[in-house]
This record gives structure tokens, sequence and C-alpha cells, in this order.
């Protein structure tokens, strides 16, 4: 499976994700969240894979999320319509977002990066 690296060209944390990956010569297929955001299916599959709680998949330091009172509409939602939600708005999904057919990783933190793509560094 490729890696997939969804990333949102302007924000300063995907960039330095994509520096970290070069940097790393960790070859990725970039596609951009809002212009191409995952699918439905593909969040499913990959929120399950992940082990994560599925809020953790929300951008929620975002303006569309305080827009939308997500923090108030996600306890009272059901897993599907989140995921749909997510689905419809790259900017409402925390990024950068890693897939690879190992891990899946919503936001950028260096050290679990590593733990999961370099083990051999370890």
């Amino acid at each position: 499976m490729e890696t997939l690296f969804f990333q949102y060209p302007p924000c300063s944390t995907c960039r330095k994700a994509a520096k970290w990956l070069a940097d790393h010569h960790i070859e990725v297929t970039a596609r951009h969240i809002v212009e191409t955001p995952p699918s439905a299916q593909e969040l499913s599959q990959w929120i399950a894979r992940s082990g994560m709680p599925l809020q953790k998949f929300f951008n929620t330091s975002g303006q569309r999320y305080r827009e939308l009172k997500l923090k108030e509409l996600i306890p009272v939602s059901s897993p599907d319509e989140l995921i749909a939600l997510l689905a419809s708005d790259g900017m409402l999904i925390k990024r950068p977002l890693l897939v690879t057919d190992t891990h899946v990783l919503a936001g950028f933190d260096p050290k679990r990066w590593e733990e999961a793509l370099c083990p051999q560094s370890r």
C-alpha cells in the first residue's frame, strides 16, 4: 500500500510534517485534504484501524469546528453521522493525516511518527 499524506499546504504544521518526511526519506502520495478529502469509507476503515477515538480525527482548533458548534454536536451524533461530516469537509479533519499499511496518524507528533515510521532508529 502506498503511504498517503493528507495535508493542507498553507498549514505550517503540515509543512513541518512534509519536511520531516523528506528528511527521513519517506516517500508519500500527497493529497490536498480540502480539494480531495478522504471518503467516508476510507475514514471509517482508517479510524477503526487507528485504535483512536473518532473524536481525535476532528480539527478542534479549526474555524469550521467552532462555526458548526461541533463540541456540542459530537457527543449526540452517531459515528456514521460524524464520519459523513468529516468526509464532507476536509477542513474538519485533523491534519496532517498519514496513512500507511500499518499506521494511521492524525496530527503531527515527531516522536510518534518516528516510532511508527522509523522503528530501526529506536
